[in-house]
């Protein structure tokens, strides 16, 4: 069993900054890329960022600049530094792994930390 679990959202007002922890622990053989995705009400879930074992990252473009996904790969974690926040970045905010497991590979996601940016 893969466990990840999120923290660090909350209520921030905009202009702020937060930062989002995700840890994977469990059976683990190597963690492979991980990322952020969001979704806001009403909205279908989107990318935000993710970066691979080796530290390449990729943004949406709508966070370009403000965000930063980093990892740390001996504790199996990653991080999400939110700078600049504007209320079009609430949203329930999901940590993703791909995970190898012996042969395998598999996606795992977290159950969502909330993010509410107010004006």
């Amino acid at each position: 069993q893969v466990q990840l679990v999120e923290s660090g959202g909350g209520l921030v007002q905009a202009g702020g900054s937060l930062r989002l922890s995700c840890a994977a622990s469990g059976h683990i053989s190597i963690v492979d890329t991980m990322g952020w995705y969001r979704q806001a009400p009403g909205k279908q879930r989107e990318l935000v960022a993710t970066i691979t074992r080796g530290g390449f990252t990729n943004y949406a473009d709508s966070v370009k600049g403000r965000f930063t996904i980093s990892r740390d790969n001996a504790k199996n974690m990653v991080y999400l530094q939110m700078n600049s926040l504007k209320p079009e970045d609430t949203a329930v905010y999901y940590c993703t792994a791909d995970i190898q497991q012996g042969y395998a590979i598999h996606a795992y996601w977290g159950q969502g930390t909330q993010v509410t940016v107010s004006l």
